[in-house]
């Protein structure tokens, strides 16, 4: 039987098609863009007279109760934190760095900016509290020049503070000042004290399209992050291109628990922006989906019934074994789901067909299951399969007012966009930015697109990995390295968490697998609190992964799909040498460049002990 879908509005699926004789593709949508305002917090401005009881953003306290705060509330709070900040003189020279978690003074620090026209920029907690030389965010620092830095709590960020900072920078924390001794520190609580003028409404009218709302750093996946220009006509455009792809969004106001960071485009513009541009709801969850952490994501769902649920892949995999085992959990969670909406990887399909076999169990209906493409570039929104999918990794169509350019490259459609919401370019960086577009004006966005049906271009595009990740083999085979990835992680489920492939320039394919510990130690339930490396060794662990080697090699249809050994990590990537991101992600040519060792295992003719070993039929550890 065929279970109907719950019925949520999309926009129109339709493309215009141009081909070149060149090779090259140009898509667009028919449908023109509509009117956006000039700056993002009109839209705070709008709801606080018109809803002004409505709850715009809500948070957990000590205690665990939700403290909330109405749009009415939220617009004196953006009105009175502007004024403290043109009192210290910030400026696009000096803007304000917030280096702490989301949290809600963290977000009207940062709209407070934005509504008087001085950009933010959040920085990944990360190159605060888990790197250890500081470097990456030196560097940010170095590129911002900021005049102010947020950091919520002085204690757990003095170590960084005091490493990066000059004794007389401006700080401000929320708690915990003492532990930050000189400078010139401010509690919150202080700038809240400031009685807004005439100057707010003034600094407020100059804010237009081209002014900078924040700068957003990429992950530095290759190489030192960039600060990404994010201006108002970036933010506002790509709302707007939003609601008329997705206007479930606009039909009633949205509701969402979402933990994804602010100091990345998903959840910094995106699901922040849909809150605030729809006059929606937003829980900031203190979840995230890592085992210490994702009970609290459960408990926030427990209680709040979003209308969107906005996740990354690994965090609906996590969430899978608590909506199986509980009944009103599931109840509340699809009780007004509209839309299950994943990014930054595709979604397992077996991930992908357990939400829905639950969906169906819960309510007798599919919830629609999408996603994109976008960057942090296109602020970011910039392809979207508006439509019922039946499948991970539909990436849709461009999306109303954004123009797409598929270029020929090897075996490969390299994706180029241009239109309102992309970033000028990189701050500070003018080299960067030049090599980032072509000559008509195109982001170069360094992914590549394939046709789900290329006599039908309507029916949507499909994502097909990082053009820098393929490389050759030997035998001048190309290797597509981000479908393969896929199809790995996928069917070494649930006992791996990131893969990192290794042949360029070999004969055969070899990789380096991250496991994810807690699943691999299901298998070895008697190593309960051992570290990762007793895991991977342990002789079940490795025959698991011997044989799902052997089957995965079985279902190959070359040189190019074969995995011919792999090594089990026993040491986690590293954020200070670039092998991950904040965002968790694996940088493949950094892990591959800082353990030559281990692919030289890989590929000895007598490997070690280390090296599970596989053909097309049979799998042995070596």
């Amino acid at each position: 039987m065929t279970y109907p879908f719950r019925q949520v509005p999309f926009g129109r699926a339709e493309t215009e098609v141009t081909w070149r004789a060149d090779g090259t593709i140009l898509m667009r949508s028919p449908e023109p863009l509509g009117a956006y305002p000039d700056r993002l917090t009109e839209r705070m401005s709008h709801w606080a007279k018109t809803t002004p009881d409505r709850v715009f953003i809500a948070q957990r306290d000590a205690a665990g109760a939700w403290r909330t705060f109405t749009y009415a509330q939220s617009m004196h709070k953006l009105r009175v934190l502007g004024q403290a900040l043109l009192d210290r003189g910030l400026s696009a020279e000096r803007p304000l760095a917030i280096l702490s978690d989301n949290d809600i003074e963290h977000a009207f620090l940062a709209l407070a900016a934005q509504h008087v026209g001085i950009p933010s920029a959040a920085i990944s907690p990360a190159y605060s509290l888990v790197s250890t030389d500081f470097g990456k965010l030196r560097h940010v620092l170095d590129v911002l020049k900021p005049g102010m830095v947020f950091a919520a709590d002085g204690q757990r960020f003095a170590k960084a503070l005091m490493a990066t900072l000059p004794p007389e920078m401006d700080i401000v924390v929320t708690q915990n000042a003492e532990a930050l001794p000189g400078g010139r520190v401010t509690l919150f609580a202080d700038l809240e004290t400031v009685t807004p003028t005439n100057a707010v409404e003034q600094a407020h009218a100059k804010v237009g399209p081209d002014t900078v709302a924040k700068f957003l750093f990429t992950s530095g996946s290759t190489g030192m992050p960039k600060g990404v220009i994010n201006t108002q006509r970036m933010l506002c455009s790509n709302q707007q291109m939003i609601i008329q792809s997705l206007p479930v969004f606009a039909v009633e106001p949205p509701v969402f628990i979402d933990w994804l960071p602010w100091n990345h485009t998903f959840g910094g513009n995106h699901n922040i922006g849909i809150t605030l541009y729809n006059g929606g709801t937003l829980y900031i969850d203190d979840g995230k989906p890592v085992p210490s952490l994702i009970e609290r994501t459960v408990r926030n769902l427990r209680e709040i019934a979003p209308t969107v649920y906005f996740n990354v892949p690994k965090g609906f995999e996590m969430l899978l074994p608590y909506l199986r085992s509980e009944r009103q959990l599931r109840e509340t969670f699809f009780s007004r789901l509209k839309m299950i909406f994943y990014a930054g990887a595709a979604l397992p399909q077996h991930v992908w067909t357990e939400l829905e076999e639950l969906a169906i169990a819960t309510i007798g209906e599919r919830i629609p299951i999408i996603s994109g493409l976008g960057a942090t570039e296109t602020a970011p929104f910039a392809l979207c399969a508006n439509w019922p999918v039946d499948r991970s990794g539909v990436i849709g169509l461009p999306v109303p007012g954004q123009e797409l350019k598929l270029v020929p490259n090897g075996q490969k459609l390299e994706v180029r966009v241009r239109g309102p919401n992309v970033t000028p370019g990189y701050w500070r960086m003018e080299d960067v930015t030049a090599k980032a577009f072509d000559e008509e004006g195109y982001y170069k966005m360094g992914d590549a697109a394939r046709f789900i049906d290329p006599d039908r271009p309507e029916k949507g595009l499909l994502f097909d990995g990082r053009i820098s990740e393929d490389f050759k083999l030997t035998s001048g085979t190309w290797v597509s390295v981000g479908p393969l990835r896929g199809r790995f992680i996928a069917h070494f489920a649930p006992y791996v968490r990131d893969v990192v492939i290794a042949g360029h320039d070999r004969d055969d394919l070899a990789a380096l697998v991250f496991v994810d510990v807690e699943n691999c130690r299901s298998l070895c339930p008697e190593l309960a609190g051992s570290d990762v490396a007793a895991i991977v060794s342990h002789p079940q662990v490795r025959a698991q992964f011997a044989e799902m080697l052997a089957s995965f090699a079985a279902q190959a249809t070359g040189s190019a799909t074969r995995i011919e050994r792999i090594i089990l990590v026993d040491e986690l990537p590293s954020l200070d040498v670039g092998e991950v991101t904040d965002k968790g992600s694996i940088n493949q040519r950094a892990v591959l460049d800082h353990r030559v060792a281990l692919v030289e295992d890989l590929y000895a003719d007598r490997p070690s002990g280390r090296v599970i070993v596989g053909s097309k039929r049979i799998a042995h550890v070596a």
